[in-house]
Order: C-alpha cells, then sequence, then structure tokens
C-alpha cells in the first residue's frame, strides 16, 4: 500500500480494533485476501454496484421512468437492509469503539486503553454510507491524552485499493454533507 495522505473528516463510525501480539505480524498480500471475511467481501462488491445503480438511474430520469425508479430504489434498500444485518454479525463488542475522524489513509478513535505507537491492529470498519465494512490492518501512529480518555490515531497498512476508494467515497459523503448543513445555516 502506497504511504498517501487524504483529509480526513469528524465522523463517528463503529470500529472493531483487536491489537495483535507481540511479534505477531501482518499477512502477506494474498494471506490478507485470503482472510477477509465474506460479509465484507460482499459489502465492498455492493457498493461498487451501486455506483453502476446511480448510472442507470440517471438515465431512466431523463426517459422520465418514475415507477421503475423507485422499484430500483426499493430492492436496493431491501438490499442494504439484508447486507446491514449480515454487518452486524461481524461486530465484536469486546473490541467495539467508535471513531472521532476518518479517512483513506488513517483514522482515529477514542479509547480507555491506551496502545504503545508502533503496536500493530486488525481492524473492522462499519461505514454507513455507502453501507459497507472495511476489513484491514494498521497501527498505531500516535495516542494523545483526551480527558479520561486515549485519542488513538492508526495508519492502515494492509488496505484493499477498492475499500480504499470506499473510505474515500465515505469521507467525501460526510464532507458534501456538512458543507450542506453549514449552507442552510447560513442561509437562515
Amino acid at each position: 500500500m502506497s504511504d498517501q495522505e487524504f483529509f480526513t473528516v469528524n465522523h463517528t463510525m463503529t470500529v472493531n480494533i483487536e491489537p495483535l501480539e507481540t511479534g505477531e505480524v501482518f499477512p502477506n498480500p494474498e494471506n490478507f485476501e485470503g482472510e477477509i471475511p465474506a460479509p465484507f467481501l460482499v459489502a465492498s462488491e455492493f457498493s461498487h454496484l451501486d455506483l453502476l445503480n446511480d448510472s442507470a438511474r440517471a438515465e431512466l430520469k431523463n426517459n422520465d421512468f418514475k415507477h421503475v425508479i423507485q422499484l430500483l430504489d426499493t430492492q436496493n434498500s431491501k438490499l442494504n437492509l439484508l447486507l446491514t444485518f449480515m454487518l452486524s454479525q461481524q461486530d465484536d463488542p469486546s473490541f467495539r469503539h467508535q471513531t472521532r475522524s476518518f479517512g483513506a489513509s488513517q483514522f482515529s478513535y477514542l479509547s480507555q486503553e491506551t496502545l504503545e505507537p508502533g503496536t500493530k491492529v486488525r481492524a473492522k470498519m462499519f461505514l454507513d454510507h455507502p453501507a459497507a465494512a472495511i476489513y484491514c490492518y494498521g497501527h498505531v501512529e500516535k495516542v494523545e491524552a483526551d480527558g479520561d480518555h486515549h485519542l488513538v490515531t492508526i495508519k492502515y497498512d494492509l488496505l484493499r485499493d477498492l475499500d480504499q476508494d470506499l473510505l474515500i467515497k465515505a469521507a467525501l459523503f460526510q464532507q458534501q454533507k456538512l458543507l450542506r448543513q453549514r449552507s442552510l445555516n447560513r442561509d437562515k
């Protein structure tokens, strides 16, 4: 994975952080792909198919197929509900945290326990929009005191390009949402 920097957005989402044992190494890229749980792979594919769905919807709007669009949206909603349920089964409460911010190169979360910088972790990220989940490995980049908690920043080490694209899309969605809200607040 290249060491690119991407912008981060402040947003809360559920993540599972599982520190690796001291001396444990990351899997090689082939083994990494093989250990990704099936629901994560399915979620990723669903999210990329949504892009095709958006293009088809735009074409249909131009031809005034309002009811067909409604049917497609309903079917998509049903699939997203099923996908969300499947992914919720992968969320382990014993490793659950909430992010403070995220982006396509790193994320941060609050924790009562501290981890040493350099600690390797396995992470599961559960995105709301697009409805997806990401399985990856990273390391603790830094730890800062934040009241009674620690703000832990994780930098990705093993992350599929497809999943990095999903993180970019999710960060852009949250940024657009924030900008729209600011615009509405200004107009009031």
